[in-house]
């Protein structure tokens, strides 16, 4: 019997985790500060553009769903090895902003280093290795799981930012989900049976592409594991099944 229930938000790109009493709200990859990125490219979206909007419509999901805690798997920020001007400002006024509205806790991606450095009192920071609850692991996804995780029966990750293509679809270039089952033992080896993974598509609305060649590919030790041996789901945020695991090829 699963004690942890979950659905996704209706067209939003938010995975809702009912535990009991506790509703968890989750999110991945919102890259805050991507602009800095853009900029260096000469496309300016103008100042704090896409901050405010993706923390309003976070706050808007939590108010609507009435969560207590939201869980942020990770890639908070766009800059890798540093922190870049602008995520001076846009980081810690996210996190404020976020707090008011629920409890926050923040798994670590791989673009949050020194993120320890904007996240204010009040937010709860674990281990990049990733929360368990109940027989849930929720991790960014860039690192493959520890043996110590080896009892959870489905894993809920971001770092992949699917996007799909094919040409003449309505949803080209949209950001979609994926949801898979393989056999346990190719990421837990001591362990037999299934394991459920989702793959959240990118919190960021500016996360999609209108070309393929402009899309560049995150990869996962843990899609690595199973992508040639899973059932796969691909799913749109409006929740319509578009493709299975022949479809996987062009987004992990």
């Amino acid at each position: 019997m699963l004690m942890v229930k979950t659905r996704i938000v209706e067209s939003e790109p938010a995975m809702i985790l009912q535990e009991k009493e506790e509703k968890y709200l989750v999110v991945a990859d919102l890259h805050l500060g991507f602009e800095h990125i853009l900029s260096s490219n000469k496309i300016f979206l103008g100042s704090n553009s896409s901050v405010k909007q993706i923390t309003d419509n976070l706050k808007n999901i939590i108010r609507n769903e009435n969560v207590d805690s939201v869980v942020l798997l990770g890639d908070i920020k766009s800059s890798i090895q540093y922190i870049a001007k602008n995520e001076w400002a846009e980081v810690p006024y996210f996190f404020d902003e976020i707090k008011k509205e629920s409890d926050v806790i923040l798994v670590p991606g791989n673009h949050d280093s020194n993120i320890e450095k904007l996240v204010p009192d009040g937010v709860t920071m674990i281990s990049s290795k990733g929360l368990v609850i109940d027989d849930v692991l929720l991790t960014h996804g860039h690192s493959t799981p520890s043996e110590n995780f080896s009892s959870v029966n489905r894993i809920i990750m971001g770092h992949i930012h699917p996007v799909f293509f094919q040409e003449n679809s309505l949803v080209n270039g949209q950001r979609v989900w994926i949801s898979l089952k393989s056999k346990k033992d190719l990421i837990f080896p001591s362990k037999t049976g299934e394991i459920e993974i989702t793959v959240i598509p990118s919190f960021n609305p500016y996360f999609y592409a209108t070309q393929k060649r402009h899309y560049k590919k995150s990869i996962s030790p843990i899609i690595k594991k199973i992508k040639n041996d899973s059932v796969a789901k691909i799913i749109t945020l409006d929740g319509t099944i578009i493709a299975n695991e022949s479809g996987l090829k062009d987004l992990v």
